[in-house]
């Protein structure tokens, strides 16, 4: 999480943290991010059920969402984007390449 936030930081990006379910919940709120970069093991509630419930609330349905996890198993990408993200990120990240996959799901937030 430092690491990540690290790099959206430093690359002009406003980031907000939660560690668990219930600071999700508050963080979330206001304003709506433009991205969710949701970790899939959240204490409290596993990241495919969050994202179950965030995609049923007004609001969520458009806001682009990012598996970021350590499940890099086969499948798990394509299990991860049949539940609803927009997209997987696989930890350990690629701090080559993260910036760039970051800001193409904001451009195609724009878009």
């Amino acid at each position: 999480m430092e690491l990540v936030s690290y790099l959206l930081e430093e690359n002009g990006m406003l980031v907000r943290i939660a560690r668990d379910v219930e600071e999700f919940q508050l963080v979330i709120r206001e304003p709506p991010p433009h991205l969710i970069l949701l970790d899939m093991h959240l204490p409290g509630k596993d990241g495919l059920t969050l994202l179950k419930e965030l995609r049923a609330e007004p609001g969520f349905t458009t806001i682009p969402v990012v598996a970021l996890t350590a499940h890099a198993m086969r499948g798990d990408r394509e299990r991860f984007l049949a539940a609803g993200c927009n997209g997987y990120i696989s930890k350990p990240i690629n701090v080559k390449t993260f910036i760039d996959e970051i800001r193409a799901f904001l451009t195609e937030e724009k878009a």
